[in-house]
């Protein structure tokens, strides 16, 4: 954790030292839901590239019982001065691990500078370990993004090609626009074939276009093509800024501004 000689201003200098991971927002729908959520956050580290989730759903939104893990102990109990970080971090086989973070996505906002640079020096420490951050959140929560949701520069749904998974994805595309977000990357699991999720694609995008209008960006099919590399396409600003830049909003997130000094 920070050491308290050091103010939060160089502990984060110090921490964007290190080329940071790609931070994604992950929201997955449909009839097995937290099975697409986490073949997802496996077909990206089966590119080689290690993989953490930040899983800031609950009640039966976790991925706990998908991974095969307990409940667990949320990243916001690293406060108590009890807690070690390896107590938090759920070793997944594939995968970094999951780390249990609604508690502290809710709490975030609300944390004095000195708590809230805590949390940041822990996910500095798990980001050394990881190539991409998927922040794990509920499609039914996207109007309503937590911190650590605001803070990640890409969005990516991952649509079942059902009826369920085209309503889900549409609610929660509809939702990520009301909050903001400039474009959402798609990927489609679960089809027929890739002319099926092709077809899926098109009709979700013609939909989202006519009532939404945020623009989609297709990364293809989750079983067969290469997400990882779709989501690492530059967005307006590089890939590994916008990872830095993830760490920078949170350590700023319910920061009060000086107002009153001139």
């Amino acid at each position: 954790m920070l050491d308290g000689r050091e103010d939060q201003a160089a502990g984060l200098r110090r921490l964007f030292r290190r080329a940071p991971p790609q931070v994604v927002a992950l929201y997955a729908g449909g009839r097995l839901r937290t099975d697409n959520a986490v073949l997802a956050a496996h077909r990206i580290a089966g590119r080689a590239e290690r993989v953490l989730i930040l899983d800031e759903a609950e009640g039966s939104e976790t991925l706990a019982d998908t991974l095969g893990v307990a409940s667990g102990t949320d990243l916001l109990q690293l406060l108590d001065g009890r807690t070690t970080l390896s107590a938090v971090l759920q070793p997944v086989p594939g995968l970094v691990g999951r780390v249990p973070a609604a508690a502290a996505a809710l709490a975030l906002p609300l944390l004095d500078d000195a708590r809230r640079a805590c949390l940041v020096e822990a996910l500095r420490i798990l980001h050394r370990h990881a190539g991409f951050v998927l922040v794990h959140a509920s499609g039914e929560q996207a109007a309503e993004p937590s911190p650590f949701v605001q803070a990640a520069p890409r969005r990516l749904v991952v649509a079942e090609a059902s009826a369920s998974g085209a309503t889900e994805a549409y609610q929660t595309i509809k939702g990520l626009a009301a909050a903001g977000a400039g474009s959402v990357h798609v990927a489609v699991c679960r089809a027929r074939g890739r002319k099926d999720a092709a077809a899926f694609f098109d009709s979700l995008e013609k939909l989202v276009r006519r009532h939404v209008g945020v623009p989609l960006a297709w990364l293809g099919e989750l079983e067969r093509d290469d997400i990882a590399a779709g989501l690492r396409e530059p967005l307006q600003t590089t890939p590994r800024a916008a990872g830095a830049a993830f760490l920078r909003r949170v350590a700023d997130m319910g920061r009060v501004p000086d107002v009153g000094r001139g």
